[in-house]
């Protein structure tokens, strides 16, 4: 890699922490790009040099996330062999990680309302929902054919468990429920 390249690459690192910062604190609408020139010192040019606006930067700062709590998630997995067992420790991880104020604001407050319903779902799909999808296919204990359908609610009912946790419920609560409700579908099999 030539020294341009990896000063760029430094550059929207930085931009990206700054930003996933401010996005955090602040929420998408607070946000301005005036604020993120302010903290990364760049001018508004070698700023849309690498985003071009507001909602390019959102949408690099959501991938990058998404991309962490992926990574996250493979590892609470990692070594599992029973699919229903991996299926629970990576919605239990999902559960824990999304209880952090950064996850629980970026992904499941501002990505929605941001990049719309479908943008946002398409991104889920390349990150959690696609490994949640896969593992609850890997279970065998919903047919094929509503798959796709049981996915997107079991999701739903996991993120309202999230939402409830953030808003000052009880995890430890929360996460029982979840693990009982999936020792259930998947004793239903």
């Amino acid at each position: 890699m030539n020294l341009k390249a990896e000063r760029g690459a430094a550059t929207r690192d930085r931009v990206l922490a700054i930003a996933t910062r401010l996005f955090a604190e602040r929420g998408y609408d607070d946000t301005s790009i005036e604020a993120v020139l302010q903290e990364t010192g760049l001018s508004r040019g070698a700023l849309y040099h690498h985003y071009a606006g507001k909602e390019a930067l959102f949408e690099a700062v959501l991938e990058a996330t998404e991309s962490a709590i992926g990574v996250k998630i493979i590892e609470a997995v990692r070594g599992i062999t029973d699919p229903g067992e991996s299926l629970k420790a990576g919605v239990l991880a999902w559960i824990r990680l999304a209880g952090d104020p950064v996850i629980k604001q970026i992904v499941l407050v501002d990505a929605p309302a941001v990049l719309g319903w479908e943008r946002w779902r398409a991104m889920e799909e390349r990150y959690s929902f696609g490994m949640l999808k896969s593992a609850l296919k890997a279970t065998k204990a919903v047919p094929a054919d509503f798959l796709d359908l049981h996915a997107h609610m079991l999701l739903a009912a996991i993120n309202e468990s999230v939402l409830l946790v953030a808003r000052g419920g009880d995890r430890a609560a929360a996460e029982a429920a979840v693990e009982d409700f999936l020792r259930r579908l998947l004793h239903s099999a």
